[in-house]
């Protein structure tokens, strides 16, 4: 049986953590900044972890990760 291939956008998007779980960037950081405060952009800095009930479908994409 052939190897499955491994999603090329989810690769580049999520990392695993050493728990198991899947963690990702936040949204809203790629342009408009001027708007956003101050605090509101430090909070978007940080990574955030994949929720429950996405984490499924996420192990889909990265079989090998």
């Amino acid at each position: 049986m052939p190897k499955m291939k491994s999603n090329s956008g989810a690769k580049k998007r999520f990392k695993k953590t050493g728990t198991g779980k899947y963690k990702h960037k936040k949204t809203s950081r790629g342009h408009l900044l001027t708007k956003k405060s101050p605090k509101r952009k430090r909070h978007l800095r940080k990574d955030k972890i994949v929720d429950k009930t996405s984490r499924k479908s996420v192990q889909q994409m990265l079989p090998y990760k």
